[in-house]
């Protein structure tokens, strides 16, 4: 976490979805949030929670902020972020130009976006599937919102992607 934060993070994720290799349990995440340097929010991701899950994620770990990585829809956002008083990022699913107008729905709801690569249909993990998409779709575009790109980065291509996006 440390390191992390040297390393000009604003953000450090838990994982709060069993299929993913990254998932951590209540208890561990707590530990880690309490170790958490001032300065670093603490995001849960979470996928398509009930409300049971999201009161108790947040009732056992302390969190600045939720992440949505599932089918949430815009209304179901909105009521996560009135239940939790936390802001919510959504990620945003794209793999064509149809995808588009959902990025501007979520904008509606969410106080940040997250855009990312659509997985495979036959994906076990909505995200963090290490692919990329077409970066010229969302070229040129801005939202109401803050947002970020996800998929896929790695060194020697993050600088194609800001270069396309206008992502910072």
């Amino acid at each position: 976490l440390r390191a992390v934060a040297e390393a000009g993070a604003q953000y450090v994720g838990f994982v709060f979805f069993p299929k993913s290799p990254r998932h951590l349990s209540l208890e561990a995440a707590r530990a880690l949030a309490l170790e958490t340097p001032v300065g670093l929010a603490k995001v849960a991701l979470l996928v398509d929670p009930d409300d049971a899950a999201l009161d108790a994620t947040l009732a056992r770990v302390p969190l600045d902020m939720i992440q949505l990585n599932g089918r949430e829809t815009p209304d179901r956002v909105a009521a996560i972020k009135a239940r939790s008083g936390l802001p919510v990022m959504k990620a945003v699913s794209v793999a064509t130009e149809e995808d588009l107008p959902r990025i501007a729905a979520f904008a509606q709801v969410a106080d940040q976006l997250l855009i990312e690569p659509k997985p495979p249909k036959d994906a076990d993990l909505p995200g963090g599937n290490g692919l990329t998409f077409d970066w010229r779709l969302i070229a040129g575009r801005r939202w109401s919102r803050p947002w970020m790109l996800a998929g896929g980065l790695r060194p020697e291509t993050v600088g194609s992607a800001i270069a396309v996006t206008g992502a910072q």
